[in-house]
């Protein structure tokens, strides 16, 4: 072997070498997609579960005896206050006013002549034609007329009163119950239930809240963040069993003076329009109340959010490129994205997807996008948390 080619065998071994001792390349960082949260404002509501209860509901007795003699309705017909149901036989009755009319004619006509005996008395005891011990004597019996006037008048009264209870009437506007008599039937007076009769525009929904929602709306109320539905007229949406939506809207007008000790939850009802009757007293319902003043919240996808024990953690791309985690308070659903209450800036980057395989402090290959709302339906289960909870909000306004 020459000189020169040891000296190229050489050059070629201690390249070898030099290659063999370099570490090999690291894997390439995982590609990512980030976008700031959605800024919003928005309404907490709280949902509660009750029933429609009629404002109004009647048991309408007879309140004179007779018999029936016409009923005026169908069975579960919706009728007008003042409308007649029943009629009880009213010729006993008509007899009575007659009588107590004529015993009024009579009074009345006693009375007219006491007066007139009275004036004459008067005139004569001037020139003492009969003695003051008589006219005091009539002008006794004058008293005594207007007092038998008087009593023949509260009895015609009475008959008169009588005689238009024989019709009976709905008290309210509303819808009827069955009948619950028969023609020809004997009914007592206050004794006798006829039918029921419950008024149904307004209606009204009752619902119990929770100690833990009664002491956040009082808290809220102090802190000027919510008026309270014992004075403000709070808004309640409701939804029937078999709808998706909240198409119903009433207004909070009633929340009890105390709280049920054996429950620990307090009785309330709101107001709802029901000018076609759809609504139906003892029928169920899923309420939403308004639950809280407007706040600004951070929106973002629920699958975005990951839980280590008690605590909720958000990845953020920093400025540096690698991902931190942020522990945030999460609110209600709004449109579909989770809303956060607390940790989370509008400037962050949220980690999008990907969210399983990394660690904090690991660079990331982001690419930027935004976040869209979504459909209600469309999003992820409201996870369980600690209450009082909003379960949905709305944006404000």
């Amino acid at each position: 072997m020459t000189r020169n080619a040891a000296a190229i065998f050489t050059f070629a071994l201690l390249a070898a070498c030099s290659k063999g001792n370099q570490a090999p390349p690291g894997p390439p960082a995982p590609h990512v997609s980030v976008a700031p949260p959605l800024a919003r404002d928005v309404v907490d509501w709280d949902e509660y579960v009750g029933r429609f209860e009629a404002p109004q509901s009647v048991n309408l007795s007879a309140r004179i005896t007779g018999v029936v003699t016409q009923i005026l309705f169908r069975n579960g017909q919706d009728v007008k206050e003042g409308q007649p149901l029943f009629i009880i036989d009213p010729r006993p009755y008509k007899a009575t006013l007659e009588q107590a009319e004529a015993q009024v004619a009579s009074a009345r006509a006693t009375l007219v002549n006491a007066r007139s005996v009275a004036a004459r008395s008067a005139e004569l005891v001037k020139v003492q034609a009969v003695s003051k011990e008589e006219l005091e004597n009539n002008q006794a019996q004058v008293r005594t007329a207007q007092a038998s006037l008087q009593a023949a008048i509260a009895s015609a009264d009475n008959a008169r009163l009588n005689l238009s209870f024989t019709t009976v009437r709905s008290p309210v506007s509303g819808r009827v119950s069955d009948k619950r008599v028969s023609l020809g039937d004997q009914v007592v007076a206050n004794t006798t239930l006829l039918t029921t009769v419950v008024s149904l525009d307004p209606i009204w929904f009752t619902f119990d809240g929770a100690e833990s929602f009664y002491l956040k709306y009082l808290r809220e109320a102090q802190d000027g963040q919510r008026g309270s539905s014992r004075s403000a007229s709070n808004p309640v949406d409701i939804q029937l069993s078999d709808e998706t939506g909240f198409p119903h809207r009433g207004h909070m007008v009633f929340v009890d003076n105390a709280l049920d000790p054996q429950t620990g939850t307090i009785r309330a009802h709101a107001v709802v329009d029901n000018p076609k009757h759809f609504l139906t007293p003892g029928m169920f319902g899923r309420a939403r109340l308004k639950g809280s003043g407007t706040y600004k919240a951070m929106l973002v996808p629920d699958e975005v959010i990951t839980a280590d024990q008690s605590r909720k953690l958000i990845f953020v791309v920093g400025r540096d490129g690698k991902v931190v985690q942020r522990t945030v308070e999460t609110g209600p659903e709004v449109d579909g994205l989770r809303a956060i209450r607390d940790g989370l800036a509008p400037t962050d980057l949220v980690v999008l997807d990907g969210v399983a395989q990394l660690q904090p402090g690991m660079a990331v290959d982001a690419t930027r996008t935004v976040i869209k709302p979504r459909a209600p339906d469309a999003s992820p289960s409201t996870p369980i948390v600690t209450v009082p909870q909003a379960s949905t909000a709305t944006t404000a306004g």
